[in-house]
């Protein structure tokens, strides 16, 4: 009985470390994801997170965007800017912008007309990993 107890709560203690030590890289990829927003851009309040085993898997963030804004979306993996390939669509899957034709910039500034739906597709770039975290944060420009 106390040999199974003892497993028990072993297991349980490996994985409240496994899950710390997850939170603790997923800060800090956000952390560094953040200081793209830098201080003209403010946050609207999510982080769009994932974990990508590899560059063959995508994660698929969807948002509404409003019309007369100026956005920023951010987008990181790992410790340095470029890890992560991020793509822009609308509803109807047509391509509004992807960093990939930028040397995977970590963000991009836009403005929006009119009100949008869109999906926010990221994975990893291939010949530079990153940690497989993967971070989108969207921030927009207080009107004046």
């Amino acid at each position: 009985m106390k040999k199974g107890i003892f497993k028990m709560m072993l297991v349980i203690c490996g994985l409240i470390i496994v899950n710390t030590a997850s939170a603790q890289i997923s800060d800090t990829v956000s952390n560094i994801c953040a200081r793209h927003l830098e201080s003209q851009f403010i946050s609207d309040g999510q982080q769009y997170k994932a974990l990508l085993m590899n560059s063959d898997e995508t994660a698929e963030f969807h948002t509404t965007l409003y019309g007369g804004t100026v956005y920023r979306i951010a987008a990181c993996s790992g410790l340095n800017d470029g890890n992560l390939i991020f793509s822009v669509y609308d509803t109807e899957r047509n391509l509004l912008f992807t960093n990939s034709e930028f040397k995977n910039a970590p963000y991009w500034d836009f403005k929006i007309k009119n009100s949008l739906d869109c999906v926010i597709e990221a994975k990893l770039n291939g010949s530079a990993a990153g940690s497989g975290r993967a971070v989108v944060l969207i921030g927009f420009k207080q009107q004046k």
